[in-house]
């Protein structure tokens, strides 16, 4: 089974009707895990897809989210680089 196999799976089991960007998950997670620190990765993912829940369970509502987290992890990964 394929990663996509498997999110297609999965979107329909959890009854989820939105194309998901795997690359942009993955993405997301490694900048999490590699500028926070690694459990920071799930729980990002899993925030970014709560927050787009709420706010309208969009592919746009994922962008905004996923981008906001993204700033925020540049921010806060360059903080700890410079506390180094």
């Amino acid at each position: 089974m394929t990663l996509q196999d498997w999110t297609d799976l999965l979107c329909d089991e959890l009854d989820v009707e939105l194309d998901v960007d795997i690359t942009q998950v993955l993405d997301l997670a490694r900048e999490a895990a590699h500028a926070i620190e690694r459990p920071a990765a799930p729980v990002t993912a899993f925030l970014v897809g709560y927050a787009a829940a709420t706010r309208g369970r969009g592919a746009a509502d994922v962008d905004s989210c996923a981008e906001v987290a993204t700033l925020l992890i540049r921010r806060q990964g360059s903080d700890v680089i410079d506390d180094v």
